[in-house]
């Protein structure tokens, strides 16, 4: 996807007669953002949430970290259960949830997996928008939690998937 060079535009003119053209075109492709304030993200939908990006050897199930057509990212498995497939909207790369770490617990923070220290550098930390293409399974996640429940973050997963099988909402918080 092309990037739009803001100081090019200054230097632009724009006749006061092709603004509304131009502001009905972009009203027309844009797509609503949806915040992720609760319940289960529905495929298809665009969610904004913060992203941070990480490197490694093993996922949280103890496989390679995947890298190529679909990467391995991190995340809080109760909010991001294992097995979950989403898209950067920007750069259209796909990711699936295989990874947990401390760090992600409670924050709905999405550790995106990188092939470098300098990728991961270069990463930084960014706010995105994702479109989940599918929802993983909290059972599946629950599965591989349950004999980890020693650890106190993992405990806190575990704690928290229980509850949504058992129809308790969460309580998110806005990802700003």
């Amino acid at each position: 996807m092309a990037r739009f060079d803001f100081r090019f535009s200054r230097q632009m003119k724009l006749s006061p007669v092709f603004l509304p053209g131009i502001l009905v075109l972009l009203a027309g492709c844009a797509q609503p953002v949806v915040p992720l304030l609760g319940g289960a993200p529905q495929p298809g939908k665009i969610y904004r949430v913060k992203t941070t990006a990480y490197t490694g050897k093993r996922n949280g199930i103890g496989k390679p970290l995947q890298h190529g057509p679909v990467t391995s990212a991190a995340a809080d498995w109760s909010e991001f259960p294992l097995g979950t497939r989403f898209r950067l909207v920007e750069s259209g790369k796909c990711y699936i949830i295989d990874d947990y770490g401390s760090a992600m617990v409670g924050t709905r923070t999405i550790d995106l997996c990188m092939p470098s220290t300098r990728a991961m550098n270069a990463w930084g930390v960014r706010t995105v928008n994702i479109e989940i293409q599918e929802w993983g399974s909290s059972r599946r996640s629950l599965e591989v939690l349950a004999p980890r429940e020693r650890v106190r973050y993992v405990r806190r997963m575990t704690t928290s998937l229980r509850r949504q099988s058992q129809g308790i909402p969460k309580k998110f918080h806005k990802v700003e």
